[in-house]
């Protein structure tokens, strides 16, 4: 824990979100699953204190937020969240149906999905933390799209098959699905070229620790 308080505070300020988890990787490599939580408890609470504001979204949102970044993160509605990521502030929010507001995120790009919690990828997303910090591949990261096709999602997912790309639906509200796609996926990348829809874009990639 002290090496890890240590190594936060050496690194200083940071400019790009990615930096903080292979910082935060190194550091919990060689340690079990109770040892990794805490570390990542703890240098969560670190990057609270000595980073952006954070908002949440949704009483699941709120329940990870406060156990991965501790209390006081301040609870909004889904606008109000994401006019607050658009201020410089930090908003995690629930995956719901009744609040599909990833959907709004290809209509803002300056707005990415840069983390994802449960994070430890043996658990389906259930909240993510939105941001428009600057984030790169980690080395383990898993990419969220978003497509405004008809076509069913075994269909969409044997279309991204066959493009090269493994995806998992995820959600689906107001027109819209929302699917995983394993590994760091580029906005650009030539296999989303064709991809099914008309209206499709990444909306953030998030690291697995």
């Amino acid at each position: 824990m002290v090496e890890a308080v240590r190594a936060r505070i050496a690194a200083g300020p940071r400019d790009r979100f990615d930096a903080g988890v292979l910082a935060l990787r190194d550091l919990t490599a060689d340690v079990g699953p109770v040892e990794r939580s805490a570390l990542k408890a703890l240098w969560g609470r670190i990057e609270t204190a000595t980073g952006p504001s954070l908002v949440t979204c949704g009483g699941l949102a709120q329940a990870l937020a406060t156990d991965r970044y501790g209390l006081g993160a301040r609870p909004l509605s889904a606008d109000d969240a994401l006019r607050a990521v658009e201020g410089g502030s930090r908003a995690m929010l629930d995956l719901t149906s009744d609040r599909p507001w990833w959907g709004r995120l290809l209509a803002r790009p300056e707005l990415k999905i840069v983390a994802a919690l449960p994070d430890d990828g043996r658990a389906r997303p259930q909240a993510f933390l939105v941001s428009k910090e600057v984030s790169g591949p980690t080395g383990g990261d898993r990419t969220f799209w978003v497509t405004d096709s008809g076509w069913s999602e075994t269909k969409i997912v044997e279309a991204l098959g066959e493009a090269g790309l493994v995806a998992d639906p995820l959600a689906a509200a107001g027109g819209l699905k929302l699917f995983v796609l394993t590994g760091y996926v580029q906005a650009e990348d030539g296999r989303l070229s064709n991809a099914p829809g008309r209206l499709t874009g990444v909306i953030g990639a998030a690291p697995i620790f």
